[in-house]
């Protein structure tokens, strides 16, 4: 049995976590910006289907993204220098959160991105903790990604794409930019083919706990994130 979370954003320890399914910590409490900011910085994220209670989770392994150790597809380089688009940061947050919870997911039915954590991670959108990277094409958003940030480190959450290549086009965006503002981590949580193909690796639970507890008590920048990049495509005036 798992224990059952009350009134207070307290935690059991997450070495506690059940092997199958791996990670799952506890269930209940709420999505309050205190017991999210007070979960993320010890290493735990909610996950749950609609109808259950809520979930929450420290895997181990866990997958993790070095941002120096970002690794770009040769297909995908040429549609960075290639495609015209937009990317931007934090002007969009709960449209990208509408655009992941609409999007389908192979072997998922339904999505946990139901309409409470929108409210949830708008609440921290607005305290400056959570944020989005966004691709915009002809005016359009067509793909990005949300996260939570605490100090130097980062936690990625979900994304969509509506038009091919436009949440890879954000993700790159936003990793480049988290090494040159001195992030040391990106928190990928479970492991992916396509998390794979950007560098990604798997490392404990005890490795990552030492990483996060360090970079998350470094001053990192609160409030929305300024960034706006407009491509010129290879034979077009900049």
């Amino acid at each position: 049995m798992i224990p059952w979370l009350g009134s207070a954003p307290v935690f059991p320890p997450v070495e506690s976590a059940l092997a199958q399914p791996n990670g799952l910590l506890a269930a209940g409490g709420d999505l309050s910006p205190q017991r999210l900011l007070a979960a993320y910085a010890q290493g735990i994220f909610p996950w749950y289907a609609e109808g259950e209670p809520i979930l929450w989770w420290s895997p181990d392994p866990r997958m993790v993204l070095y941002p120096a150790r970002l690794h770009i597809p040769r297909s995908l380089a040429k549609v960075l220098r290639n495609r015209h688009y937009e990317i931007r940061f934090d002007t969009a947050f709960a449209a990208v959160m509408e655009g992941c919870a609409s999007s389908p997911r192979p072997g998922q039915d339904g999505t946990w991105i139901v309409p409470e954590v929108i409210t949830a991670y708008c609440r921290l959108h607005e305290a400056g903790y959570a944020h989005s990277a966004e691709c915009w094409m002809d005016g359009e958003l067509v793909g990005g990604l949300y996260g939570v940030a605490l100090g130097k480190m980062f936690y990625g959450e979900s994304m969509f794409a509506r038009r091919s290549d436009a949440s890879k086009l954000a993700f790159v965006h936003l990793v480049q930019w988290l090494q040159a503002q001195g992030f040391g981590l990106i928190d990928c949580q479970m492991r992916t083919d396509h998390l794979d193909r950007f560098g990604g690796e798997q490392i404990s639970r005890a490795v990552f706990l030492d990483s996060l507890r360090s970079l998350s008590r470094e001053t990192g920048q609160t409030g929305r994130w300024h960034y706006h990049f407009l491509s010129a495509p290879q034979g077009q005036p900049s």
